[in-house]
């Protein structure tokens, strides 16, 4: 049976069941439901054929049996925000792989195992931790390293290899010119938007839009950049593609940013405070209802242990030709973000290139606040380290002394092994 076809049998068997049900338990649910009945379901299918039923029981499970009142409120346009194009249809092709390449793991070192088991054991909150030995054949995890959590910012990283994948085929040159306006701005973390003169815009080449991306973390910058790869369904197509696992692409800051905070995207949002103050009329019911249907099955998310994965790959030169692979380690050991967290724990003579991403905040809550990366000693051996924490009420200068904790326990193993 092509895979085509086995999405077809399952869409019109998972129709059947859900005319049967008459209640959904919590607001994601009712949400799926609307979905299929509207025929608006081809990226959760996707989703769900990738997995067995027991690796759909598990991962419930592993999500938690929150109830939330008042959760029907705007539901449908919350869920709305998160999908696709209207272009990715059930009609397209399923990837048939979406698992890594099987790599016959070695044991990872016994002191580093029980000291991230220490550093995540105590945490209150959310968190997965992974860190791959490039050089070796080993990887060790802590917590909930193949949960998928809230990428945020990390999920640029996925954009710029999608651009310089299209470098490597030729379809884009990191010198042709871009140029971003007005009508490009996104919203939060935008520093571009200080260049944009008037109606002319801010003109720069394709690398300097995307390291202002990846080293400065601006989103609209990595929005222009979405757009000009082909938007969403091409950085899925090339996770897809290298077979990177548990690592889901959102659609885009707008929408995503906007549906996290229960929100419908309007272009006004991304001028002054404007989104701020939207946000802070929503009754708390609302707000909180979107914080948790994110933080449970978050459009963008990743598992730890994949994004290690996926980043040793990449350093092994397994993912972009080695031109396009030196300009991103290039890239991300320029990063200006995050100096607190694991970059704080890294000695003289290392080095780290990384992504952080950091969500939105609901009181003392945040749903995701990450750093990912690659770390690299002064012999040349390097490590792939993911630390995602998904959700948390934990004060920022904790969740950062964990972090650093994960980077000095490498540092640390490095020397014994």
């Amino acid at each position: 049976m092509s895979d085509e076809v086995a999405a077809s049998f399952t869409i019109r068997r998972y129709q059947y069941r859900i005319r049967r049900i008459r209640t959904w338990p919590d607001f994601a649910a009712q949400a799926r439901r609307r979905m299929f009945e509207r025929g608006v379901w081809g990226v959760r299918v996707k989703k769900t054929v990738g997995f067995s039923a027991i690796e759909r029981a598990v991962t419930i499970a592993g999500l938690g049996p929150a109830m939330l009142v008042g959760c029907a409120v705007h539901e449908d346009s919350l869920m709305a925000a998160y999908l696709p194009a209207p272009s990715y249809s059930v009609a397209m092709p399923f990837p048939s792989a979406v698992k890594p390449p099987r790599r016959a793991y070695q044991p990872a070192p016994q002191p580093l195992v029980s000291a991230l088991g220490d550093i995540t054991r105590n945490f209150d909150g959310v968190v997965g931790v992974a860190v791959e030995s490039i050089d070796g054949n080993w990887i060790a995890t802590s917590g909930a390293p193949n949960r998928p959590m809230p990428q945020q910012s990390v999920s640029k990283l996925w954009v710029t290899m999608t651009l310089l994948d299209q470098v490597d085929q030729g379809q884009i040159r990191l010198d042709d010119p871009l140029t971003i306006t007005r009508a490009d701005f996104t919203l939060f973390h935008q520093p571009v938007a200080a260049l944009v003169k008037g109606d002319q815009g801010y003109t720069s080449t394709v690398g300097e839009i995307s390291r202002r991306a990846m080293q400065m973390s601006d989103n609209t910058c990595n929005d222009k950049l979405l757009r000009l790869v082909g938007g969403p369904q091409a950085v899925r197509a090339f996770i897809a593609k290298n077979q990177l696992g548990r690592i889901a692409f959102g659609p885009g800051e707008r929408l995503l940013q906007a549906g996290t905070a229960g929100l419908e995207w309007r272009p006004e949002y991304a001028f002054g405070n404007a989104f701020a103050v939207a946000r802070s009329r929503l009754s708390p019911s609302v707000r909180q209802a979107a914080y948790e249907a994110y933080v449970k099955d978050p459009p963008d998310g990743a598992a730890a242990a994949s994004i290690a994965g996926a980043l040793a790959r990449l350093k092994r030169g397994e993912l972009l030709s080695p031109a396009s692979t030196q300009w991103l380690l290039a890239t991300m050991g320029a990063a200006r973000t995050g100096h607190a967290r694991v970059r704080a724990s890294v000695p003289a003579g290392w080095s780290y290139g990384h992504k952080t991403g950091t969500g939105q905040d609901y009181g003392r809550r945040t749903a995701g606040f990450n750093d990912v990366g690659i770390l690299t000693a002064p012999d040349g051996r390097s490590y792939a380290v993911a630390v995602m924490i998904g959700d948390t009420s934990r004060p920022p200068r904790e969740r950062q002394l964990l972090m650093q904790a994960v980077g000095a326990a490498v540092v640390s193993m490095h020397g014994f092994n």
